[in-house]
Formats: C-alpha cells, sequence, structure tokens
C-alpha cells in the first residue's frame, strides 16, 4: 500500500507539474492575444512612430525685391489659407502614416535665406494652426537679387536637421524670376534630385515682367527649376489664382497622386536657363 501510495503521488505530483506548465502556456499566449487585438484596434497614426512622415516639404518662398509688399502679402495669405483649409488636411489625414513635416524658409540673394518656421509635424487642425501662427507672426521681409540655386540648396540643406524618416522629400519653390546670383540653378537643381529631392515650382506671373524678368516664367521653371519623379509647376498669371494653385499644389505634394503636369503655353521660344544672369550682366555692362 505504501508503495502504491507512493506511486499515486508520483502521479498526482507529475500531474500538478504539467497542470502548471499548461497554465503558463495558457496564460502567455492570451497575453499575446490580448496584445495584438489591443495594437490592431491602434489607429494607424498612433502606431507610426514619431519619426515617420509621408512628406518632408519645404516651403521656399521669394522674399526678393521684385516682389512688391502686396505681392508678399498675397503669397503668405496664400500659404496661410491652404495650409488650414479641409481639402488639405483631408489630404494629410488619408496618407499612408497620417503626418507631414513642413517648414517655411524664404530666399533672396546668395547670402539671404533664413527659417521663418522650424520643421513642425502637421497631423491635423490643431498642429496646423499652430504652424500657421508661427507663420503670421513673422511679417515678411525683403532682400536684394534673386538666387534660386541659394535658395534651393538652403532648403536641401534643411532635410539633414529634420529628425523624422520621411517617405518622401520635396522642396516647393515660389518666386516671380529667373535666377540671377549665384551657381547656375540647373546645378542645384541636379544636386538636390540626385539625393532622392523632388523640386515643384509656383511661378508667379502677377504683372508685366520688369528689366530683369522674363515673359517665359513658367517655362524656365518647367525647363531649369523643377525636377524629380512626378515633379510640377502650376504658374499663376492672376492675383485671383493664388490661393486655390497654392492650396492646388500642396494637395498634390502630399498626396502625391500621380503627377500633375502644367505645362507652359504652346507655341513660345525656348528659355535659356542662363538668361537671368545674362540679363543681369547686360545691366552691370558686362
Amino acid at each position: 500500500m505504501a508503495s502504491s501510495s507512493r506511486r499515486s503521488d508520483g502521479r498526482l505530483g507529475g500531474s500538478v507539474r504539467l497542470g502548471r506548465r499548461s497554465g503558463l502556456r495558457l496564460v502567455l499566449g492570451l497575453a499575446t492575444l490580448a496584445i495584438g487585438l489591443a495594437l490592431t484596434a491602434v489607429p494607424r497614426t498612433s502606431r507610426a512612430t514619431d519619426s515617420e512622415v509621408d512628406v518632408a516639404l519645404v516651403l521656399a518662398v521669394d522674399i526678393s525685391f521684385s516682389m512688391d509688399e502686396d505681392e508678399q502679402r498675397l503669397q503668405r495669405a496664400g500659404y496661410v489659407q491652404a495650409l488650414q483649409s479641409p481639402a488639405f488636411l483631408d489630404a494629410v489625414r488619408k496618407g499612408l502614416i497620417g503626418r507631414i513635416a513642413v517648414t517655411f524658409v524664404e530666399w533672396a540673394g546668395t547670402s539671404s535665406q533664413h527659417v521663418v518656421v522650424p520643421w513642425q509635424i502637421i497631423d491635423g487642425p490643431e498642429s496646423a494652426d499652430r504652424f500657421v501662427s508661427k507663420l503670421i507672426e513673422t511679417p515678411p521681409k525683403r532682400a536684394y537679387r534673386t538666387s534660386i540655386s541659394g535658395g534651393i540648396d538652403f532648403a536641401a540643406r534643411q532635410f539633414d536637421s529634420l529628425s523624422a524618416k520621411a517617405l518622401r522629400r520635396v522642396i516647393d519653390v515660389s518666386g516671380d524670376g529667373p535666377n540671377n546670383q549665384g551657381r547656375s540653378v540647373t546645378l542645384a537643381r541636379d544636386e538636390a534630385v540626385a539625393r532622392g529631392i523632388i523640386i515643384n515650382g509656383l511661378p508667379l506671373m502677377l504683372k508685366e515682367p520688369g528689366y530683369l524678368d522674363i515673359v517665359d516664367l513658367d517655362r524656365y521653371y518647367e525647363r531649369c527649376v523643377i525636377g524629380g519623379p512626378g515633379a510640377f509647376m502650376i504658374p499663376v498669371r492672376e492675383r485671383g489664382q493664388f490661393v486655390e494653385a497654392t492650396r492646388n499644389k500642396l494637395l498634390q505634394e502630399v498626396s502625391n497622386h500621380g503627377a500633375l503636369i502644367v505645362p507652359a503655353a504652346d507655341g513660345g521660344p525656348a528659355v535659356s536657363c542662363l538668361v537671368g544672369e545674362r540679363q543681369w550682366d547686360e545691366r552691370m555692362g558686362n
């Protein structure tokens, strides 16, 4: 009987040990399932880390003296309204990650570039309002000469200070004249594109060309400024078009639904990418 009791206790003890192991496996399995269900329930934007964005966008804005104060106010108002528009915010929300990184910079000559609003994440109305508030707090400045190449180089360097990982990197250049200082605009463009950066354009053609302007600024942007996969430009020929053009450009840059190419008018002459430099040399008597 004692031997049988020992065998029975042994079997019972073995059964208890087996039950504890099975219970532990069951608890771990349930815990894993619960974690998986919890992650599934988390919204898309919460699962993405803070270091991920759909697009990193540099808004690079011309502040050269060829832009009069009225044009500068119009340009600034266009970006303010576009960044707060429901259509733009809806496009941001529908992105793969659901947020973007944006910075606003101004440029003129080779030594005139500065950041107005540093990198900021925009993922909804509140963050867009914060960005716009910072933009409104700083009135536009004006500076001499027009170096689109300097503006592109400065804008491209801004990506080096961005901590977030972007699926796309875009420079959005707006201006009212050709490059007339610094290195060739095509060299700056090609180097940026070689780094995987897309450059889009918003040529401003709101007034009759002056002595350092060109008639075919849209052609110039199309041939000499924009670059990269799906790059596009939208010319603004009337003041009433600015807000809509700016909004449409931002929508395209955020949604990336194919290339929205807006070509220059057909039938015009070819434009040299050094036309601005030549105009300046002629003015200086060189």
